[in-house]
């Protein structure tokens, strides 16, 4: 008796499930190398290495500041853990068979990407069309590089974590930022899509 046929998700996590997965210090050596590249796109768009004040905060909360996304974390870094849980999620939807050293090697290539992409001036002149970004300037590369690896952190607790606390983080996360500063990821990308003037000016405290 034969049972019911394979799909192609199957077959596709069957194969992987096959190969060999990379070595650890392969996967680690892959992510050091797209880190520094990333460091180094940064700094021939212009951004500067470090806060031009000079100092490196491991915090910075004033986001209506010309130091927000120059220190090491601030009020985005939330997001950009999100962005880890995201995309280990994808991954495990597209590839389920992938060893966890090869998805998160990925997952930090996507990131690595969007953060070089978002510091370009065509995105960066988008972000400047909300109300919180207005005279924003992009990201040091110390910063960029910490989101990268908020990210990563992302990656590792999504597959530590049970869905149900996930999820929860998520919304604890966005609801937190979403009171302190009046923004969040589901706002920022909305506001990057497609800026509303009514959430701007909620944003800056009108009404």
């Amino acid at each position: 008796m034969t049972g019911r046929p394979k799909s192609g998700h199957d077959n596709r996590a069957a194969i992987l499930r096959r190969l060999d997965p990379p070595p650890v210090w392969l996967c680690l050596l892959a992510i050091g190398g797209m880190l520094a590249l990333q460091s180094l796109a940064l700094l021939a768009l212009g951004h500067p290495a470090i806060c031009t004040c000079g100092t490196v905060k491991l915090w910075h909360g004033v986001v209506a500041s010309s130091e927000n996304s120059q220190h090491i974390a601030d009020w985005y870094t939330y997001s950009h853990v999100i962005h880890g849980f995201a995309l280990y999620f994808l991954l495990w939807l597209l590839a389920p068979g992938m060893s966890f050293g090869l998805r998160l090697t990925i997952a930090v290539g996507i990131e690595v990407a969007w953060e070089v992409a978002e510091n370009m001036p065509a995105i960066m002149e988008r972000y400047r069309q909300s109300a919180l970004a207005r005279g924003y300037f992009g990201d040091s590369a110390i910063n960029s590089v910490a989101d990268t690896l908020a990210a990563a952190v992302g990656v590792v607790l999504a597959r530590k974590l049970p869905v149900w606390l996930i999820v929860a983080s998520v919304i604890a996360m966005e609801l937190f930022a979403l009171y302190w500063i009046r923004d969040n990821l589901v706002l920022n990308v909305v506001q990057l899509i497609h800026p509303f003037e009514a959430i701007s000016l909620w944003q800056e405290g009108g009404h």
